[in-house]
């Protein structure tokens, strides 16, 4: 038989072959002892990871959870403030209104008053005095120009207040609507769960984002926003409660003085119609006087006429008894009579001249005064015309204050402050 060929190749001794299987075994048994040690610390780490993933995704959902209750509690006490500061807008607008109201009411006082003044300046003369009617009309005029300054001045007052309410307002919404987002982002990542469908991977989430604030900060600013609302409805309330307060005061005000002028001008009409009434006796007592005088005077001087033919008679007698011849042309008696009747005739004619002349004087003296007490019963007679012409206008007042209407000749603004409701508080 042949012989079989060997294998070429190093061949090992049977020392090195059980040399090698205990190394392999070795090593297996080192590479168990290793894994075996890895898969300890993996189960270890395992459970530690799902204990500390749990936690942290508990601890993260739990404030979370926090944080809502924290954010709708702000904005519940936003919403609550922001509706006050919507009560206290309306509050301030309608005693806005009210006063825009009142101060509209004082044109038609206004108008009256100088109007009267100006009626009461067509008065002429001696009738043109400085009477206590002019006094309390000025007075009117005066306090209603003044009641006109305080009652703008609370107006302007008031639309300055509108406008800081509106600010702070608008400051609460804003925060009230970023309050209300971040609520419902909050909402939306406490009701994720790992089975989510819209979770994923995002590229750098940690990253702190421009304009985070701190919640410090956070706390603070919902704070400031709340306290200046407070503060802005606390001066708005005690506005309202002294425009109500000045309001008021000034009505009285007015009314007094109303009362006074109406009292003054009563009082001026009633002694103008005395004068009036006593100035007509007197002229009608004159023209009785100078009918009178006149007739006197007629007999004056008939009387006188009489008398001076009395005189021609006595001069004829004495003229003719000169022409006595001789010794008949004697002073007797009758020459004597006759001579004291002349002169008796002059003296009386002479007075009955003398009183004529005092009865033409003063009838032409009581014509001079009666044409003057007749121009001055003109005068007197316009004055009354002026005063009860005053009065039938201040009587717009009276009938207007009767009929309860307020005599607007001014529009009323509307709500000013411009504000809307709350649409947010609805979502």
């Amino acid at each position: 038989m042949s012989a079989l060929p060997a294998k070429p190749g190093l061949r090992l001794s049977v020392s090195e072959w059980l040399s090698s299987n205990q190394q392999l075994s070795a090593t297996a048994g080192h590479e168990r002892h290793v894994s075996n040690g890895v898969r300890q610390e993996g189960r270890s780490l395992r459970n530690e990871t799902n204990c500390s993933t749990a936690w942290d995704e508990s601890d993260t959902s739990r404030k979370l959870s926090d944080r809502v209750w924290d954010v709708a509690r702000w904005k519940e006490a936003l919403q609550t403030c922001a509706r006050k500061v919507d009560e206290e807008m309306e509050a301030l607008t309608l005693c806005k209104e009210q006063t825009e109201q009142a101060l509209a009411a004082t044109a038609l006082p206004f108008e009256v008053s100088t109007e009267c003044l100006t009626l009461r300046e067509g008065r002429r003369r001696s009738e043109l005095v400085t009477d206590p009617v002019d006094e309390q009309l000025k007075t009117e005029v005066q306090l209603i120009g003044r009641v006109q300054q305080v009652l703008q001045q609370h107006v302007d007052k008031a639309f300055a207040q509108l406008c800081v309410l509106q600010e702070a307002r608008h400051q609460l919404t804003s925060d009230l609507q970023n309050k209300m987002d971040a609520l419902d982002i909050d909402m939306s990542c406490l009701s994720l769960t790992i089975k989510s469908p819209e979770i994923s991977l995002k590229t750098n989430p940690t990253r702190i984002p421009s304009g985070s604030s701190t919640p410090q900060e956070w706390v603070q600013f919902s704070r400031y926003n709340v306290a200046r609302a407070q503060e802005a409805m606390q001066v708005s309330h005690h506005m309202r409660e002294d425009m109500s307060l000045t309001r008021a005061q000034l009505q009285n005000d007015l009314a007094f003085q109303w009362r006074a002028t109406e009292f003054a001008l009563r009082k001026r009409n009633h002694d103008e119609e005395q004068a009036r009434d006593q100035l007509e006796w007197q002229i009608r007592n004159t023209e009785d006087e100078m009918t009178e005088m006149e007739d006197d005077i007629k007999g004056l001087d008939t009387d006188m006429q009489a008398k001076t033919a009395n005189l021609k008679l006595a001069h004829t007698r004495l003229e003719n008894r000169t022409n006595r011849p001789g010794m008949d042309l004697c002073r007797d008696e009758v020459q004597h009579g006759l001579v004291h009747e002349v002169h008796q005739l002059k003296a009386t004619i002479t007075a009955l001249k003398q009183k004529l002349s005092e009865a033409q004087q003063s009838l032409q003296k009581m014509k001079l005064h009666h044409a003057r007490m007749l121009e001055d019963l003109s005068r007197k007679q316009e004055a009354l015309s002026l005063e009860q012409r005053s009065m039938n206008t201040r009587s717009h007042l009276t009938a207007a204050s009767c009929s309860g209407k307020s005599p607007v000749l001014l529009v009323p603004l509307t709500n000013s402050s411009g504000r809307s409701n709350l649409q947010l508080l609805a979502q």
